[in-house]
């Protein structure tokens, strides 16, 4: 993956551009030395469904924003974090590109990005895909009808593939576009690429609903909001997981009490709490996997994760996180390129596949119930836990 190197040949103005482009990302000067690391996970390529720059443009300091309004960026003034953001609409349609630095309180124990990284970055560009468009002043991706009858998004459903894990200041390459998803929601997908290679390293699409901010209840989506909504949709259906029975599209068991492995009585944070005054949907994957059993976490990563939010959780709910194996599951090698998925050539003991029920503690109500894939790490990384 493409590293941010110093070197002492840099002219003034390069190494002036530079600072001024790393400033508000308040990088430290040991995650700009470039050093290696070994890839230890096969990667996966796909041709990009827009264009891609060429191998020549790949000079981070280039790949800046120059701040000259195009498309939907002419109709409103740019702040100044989004004339610094590593991030654009695209001129041929209205997905949203940004490119991401990972850092190292970004990364765990094997020196990648985790699971949660993943799941902020997704959230963050699409935040900064509304933006943008002139959307979102005050909340996630608001619209201004939105917010004039008091309405936020809240995630329903998301689905995440990861086909190898970013490392500690790699350069990822984010594409997201957002569509209507029948009468009630909306979808988001996601496309994630190493930027030095421009090879697909994830994917990932998820479902959103509408809840009214004041009264905290789900309400279908009004003909003035959907209206405004379609303006930043494309035309024409597009999908990250266009592949028939497709991961993202499983129904999710429900996991029947009593569970093999448990964790009992976690407690939110105060910083677990976003801007819409709950917790934030990437806590519940923590949650989800503090009862995956240790021994996984040393041998297996984690590729996929299936996440159904049935109810919304407060600052002074208690909760429980039940983990269970999924029994007679095929395990799955998917190409992403061709979309077709075949069986596994390698054994059932190289794939794990677990069902998940986060509940509340006192009255066992379900919050969120959820579904993992684990793959066999390589043997240099099975003494590591993730």
């Amino acid at each position: 993956m493409l590293k941010l190197p110093l070197s002492s040949s840099c002219n003034a103005s390069t190494a002036a551009n530079f600072q001024a482009l790393t400033k508000p990302y308040h990088l430290i000067g040991a995650s700009l030395t470039p050093f290696s690391i070994r890839r230890r996970n096969a990667s996966v390529s796909c041709a990009s469904s827009s264009s891609s720059p060429p191998s020549s443009f790949r000079d981070p300091i280039l790949a800046v924003a120059t701040g000259e309004p195009k498309g939907k960026d002419a109709g409103f003034e740019k702040s100044l974090a989004d004339r610094l953001r590593l991030g654009s609409l695209l001129e041929d349609g209205p997905s949203y590109k940004e490119k991401f630095i990972v850092r190292c309180y970004e990364v765990g124990i094997n020196k990648t990005a985790t699971v949660e990284t993943i799941a902020n970055l997704l959230q963050e560009v699409g935040c900064n895909h509304a933006q943008s468009l002139g959307f979102s002043t005050d909340g996630f991706a608001t619209i201004n009808s939105m917010r004039k009858w008091h309405l936020i998004w809240v995630a329903a459903r998301m689905h995440i593939e990861i086909y190898k894990y970013p490392a500690w200041s790699d350069v990822v390459e984010i594409e997201t576009w957002v569509q209507t998803e029948g009468r009630i929601g909306v979808r988001r997908d996601w496309i994630l690429k190493d930027y030095g290679t421009d090879e697909v390293i994830g994917r990932a699409t998820s479902k959103w609903v509408m809840m009214n901010q004041d009264t905290r209840r789900l309400e279908k989506v009004r003909d003035d909001v959907r209206e405004e909504f379609l303006t930043c949709c494309p035309k024409e259906l597009r999908l990250a997981f266009p592949e028939k029975n497709n991961g993202s599209l499983k129904k999710i068991s429900k996991l029947e009490d009593p569970a093999p492995y448990s964790r009992l009585g976690l407690v939110p944070r105060r910083a677990d709490l976003d801007m819409n005054q709950h917790i934030n949907y990437v806590t519940f994957i923590g949650w989800v996997l503090e009862s995956v059993p240790r021994e996984i976490l040393y041998t297996h990563e984690l590729q996929s994760i299936t996440l159904d939010y049935r109810r919304e959780c407060q600052h002074d709910d208690i909760v429980d996180s039940l983990t269970s194996p999924e029994e007679d599951t095929t395990p799955l090698e998917l190409n992403v390129c061709t979309g077709s998925a075949a069986a596994a050539t390698k054994g059932k003991e190289d794939y794990r596949h677990f069902l998940h029920l986060l509940r509340l503690s006192g009255d066992g109500l379900e919050i969120n119930r959820g579904r993992t894939e684990w793959r066999k790490k390589p043997a240099k990384q099975a003494h590591h836990s993730v």
